[in-house]
């Protein structure tokens, strides 16, 4: 579970990352940049009032980004402790999976969305980045596009910002494919997962939230095809650890 509050601004260099001078992301705050390059782009105050889920629970579009901000302002205190002891450790094998996958080079200019990381700090939105267009090489998101309100328009900003031939990498939580795994999975997700953010965090109801957008994120084909229809190319996912996540791939080409 990633905080959806800033993106990083990384440049590879011979010994690894290094942090540039900005960072962004919160779903819910606005700037004033346009959309992306699939259709018209709508304004903040635009906005239709039309119903979306937070978790299993029915809310407002304008309702959902307060409400996530509110789990993770919650959560922060705890938030890698809990972490660790939820995957037992496993994320961060993940985490080291992605950044495999994305093999920066020196000069590499990286945008890493909902890291909830920075020096320099600029709340902005994942669904309208302050960033020109054709800025970044690589784009990345762990655990986070799934908080946001409109999961199309952030894929549309990612293409956006991308330069030609860039890469947008998402680490996220997914669809387990095996019948017995999901059954031990969902049993271990509502009744323990809650139970643990109750004792190590004192939060039942962020943790119960976790589990819930867990499964009303898009399965891996779906994801894909929405990857797709926001013009990425030669879109790919992996499942890992049997679907529990996925990370997905994309150019823009």
């Amino acid at each position: 579970m990633a905080a959806p509050r800033t993106c990083g601004l990384w440049s590879y260099c011979g010994r690894g990352l290094s942090r540039a001078k900005r960072s962004c992301g919160l779903p819910g705050l606005r700037s004033s940049s346009l959309w992306g390059p699939l259709g018209a782009r709508l304004l903040s105050q635009e906005k239709r009032a039309t119903e979306t889920h937070f978790g299993f629970e029915t809310v407002s579009e304008e309702e959902k980004g307060g409400k996530v901000y509110q789990v993770f302002e919650s959560v922060a205190k705890k938030y890698d402790v809990m972490n660790d002891m939820m995957s037992l450790g496993i994320h961060r094998v993940w985490k080291d999976l992605l950044l495999r996958k994305m093999h920066p080079l020196p000069g590499t200019q990286l945008l890493d969305v909902a890291g909830g990381t920075g020096l320099a700090w600029v709340l902005g939105d994942a669904e309208e980045l302050p960033f020109d267009d054709d800025k970044f090489d690589v784009y990345t998101i762990a655990f986070g596009i799934r908080n946001v309100t409109h999961i199309d328009r952030a894929l549309q900003e990612a293409h956006r910002v991308l330069k030609p031939g860039g890469r947008f990498l998402c680490l996220e939580f997914s669809q387990v494919n095996n019948p017995l795994i999901s059954r031990l999975y969902d049993l271990y997700s509502f009744q323990v997962i809650p139970v643990l953010g109750e004792v190590v965090a004192g939060d039942w109801k962020s943790y119960q939230y976790l589990v819930e957008s867990i499964r009303k994120f898009p399965s891996q084909e779906a994801f894909k095809e929405m990857i797709e229809d926001a013009g990425f190319q030669k879109v790919t996912y992996e499942s890992l650890t049997s679907g529990i996540v996925a990370i997905h791939s994309g150019f823009k080409l």
